[in-house]
């Protein structure tokens, strides 16, 4: 009876954000057509925006405690030999290397196939334009430095995931490694943190319709549905791209999964409406971490696991870069040899793993890419006022992708207790066990 209950919840759960998702296009429609001025529409949409950044403040407030909650929780089970831990990294990295070869692949290709900037209808911008978006974070030596945290405070308040992963790491060794009773007590008493963590997520996404519904109506007063149409071929050609790499994803996860991959993808149907609609990967990451447990992940590995992927493996923002490269080179008529589009991939694999953490990441990166490759900057303009659009289906293929990745994990770690047909909303006992 509960796990009737239960499945009931999380179904009607995703159909209320659903229903957000379509009210607040509604709304913003209605808003941006009656609005008198752009000003007057800009007013609107910051009205809307509190409802968002509510929500989204409560997301990130989750996030600190549920991340250190989940690997001190895992390490400190696994027991003070790195052997594991070092095993379980190893196989992450090796996917998400693959995944990002991958991603940039994809983009490079379809965009060559598509041309999705040829034709495009519009006056183009001084090739010396500027826009607002910083690059300079954007180096190797500050991303080194940048994973080591200085403060643990400081990085729990700024939510920096990369810094509280490396800082947990230490803490669960450590943890582990002490025999006195009452570091048993610690651990025990962070084990039973983390569901307390899961349980105060749930009741923060109660509030998710209606955080989505706000971020739409904002977007959608200000931006209109208009500029959908201007940009019709570009955001038409990247989401069919987008759908080209879910399905490689899929499938590859449905080798290693089998039949599991279905139920999977119901489990991450609330985090993927979360992640679309208000662009934010860390609005969806206490949910991801909760439906990937509910799936049969062990909270060991989705702990460790998902942490390291939304630094090393966003798959819809790496695809994004080569696409959006492309576009530029094409709608100012630059021709761009295959040599040079391969050493363009190459660079991206690794400036890429520089981004956690940096705003508006996927824009930086292609702030950066241009000039590199003597592409005119004033591009960068073309982009920035349709990005808003884009960065849903990028933000939602990143959901798709780490739980993908933290899935096949798990199953080749052997920590997956697959769900029951029919309970698919009920945390397998094996796990909490």
């Amino acid at each position: 009876m509960q796990a009737t209950g239960t499945t009931h919840n999380s179904s009607r759960l995703t159909s209320y954000i659903m229903l957000g998702l379509f009210l607040g296009i509604a709304a913003g429609y209605a808003c941006n057509r009656l609005a008198p001025t752009a000003a007057d529409a800009s007013v609107i949409a910051g009205y809307f925006s509190i409802g968002s950044d509510v929500f989204l403040r409560m997301i990130k407030m989750i996030i600190a405690p549920l991340v250190f909650a989940t690997i001190v929780s895992g390490i400190a089970s696994l027991g003070s030999s790195g052997g594991a831990v070092g095993r379980i990294a190893f196989k992450s990295l090796a996917w998400f290397i693959t995944a990002s070869l991958i991603s940039l692949l994809v983009g490079l290709l379809l965009a060559s196939l598509i041309q999705p900037g040829h034709g495009l209808g519009l006056a183009l911008p001084d090739a010396r334009a500027t826009t607002n978006v910083q690059t300079a974070s954007l180096t190797l030596k500050d991303f080194a430095s940048h994973v080591f945290p200085t403060s643990v405070v400081q990085a729990m308040a700024g939510n920096e995931v990369l810094q509280i992963l490396v800082f947990s790491i230490f803490f669960g060794f450590a943890l582990s490694s002490l025999k006195s009773s009452l570091a048993k007590t610690i651990a025990a008493s962070i084990d039973e943190l983390v569901p307390i963590m899961l349980r105060f997520t749930d009741y923060v996404m109660r509030f998710a319709p209606l955080g989505v519904f706000a971020a739409m109506a904002s977007v959608i007063t200000t931006q209109g549905l208009g500029v959908l149409v201007t940009y019709g071929k570009f955001v038409s050609a990247f989401y069919a791209a987008l759908v080209v790499l879910w399905i490689i994803i899929i499938g590859a996860g449905t080798i290693v999964l089998g039949g599991s991959m279905a139920a999977l993808l119901k489990f991450l149907r609330q985090p993927m409406a979360i992640a679309f609609s208000t662009s934010s990967s860390e609005a969806a990451f206490p949910k991801m971490i909760e439906q990937l447990i509910k799936f049969g992940v062990s909270e060991r590995i989705a702990g460790f696991v998902l942490p390291l992927g939304y630094s090393f493996n966003l798959d819809g923002s790496m695809m994004y870069q080569t696409f959006a490269a492309l576009f530029v080179a094409q709608a100012f008529g630059i021709e761009m040899s295959l040599t040079t589009e391969i050493t363009m991939l190459l660079v991206l694999m690794i400036t890429t793993k520089g981004i956690a953490g940096v705003p508006r990441a996927s824009l930086v990166v292609v702030a950066a890419t241009l000039p590199t490759f003597n592409l005119p900057s004033g591009g960068l303009v073309l982009l920035v006022g349709i990005d808003q659009f884009l960065d849903m289906g990028r933000t939602m293929t990143n959901v798709i992708g780490n739980g993908v990745a933290t899935a096949v994990i798990a199953k080749w770690e052997g920590e997956l207790v697959e769900p029951v047909a029919g309970d698919l909303d009920v945390v397998p006992a094996a796990v909490v066990g």
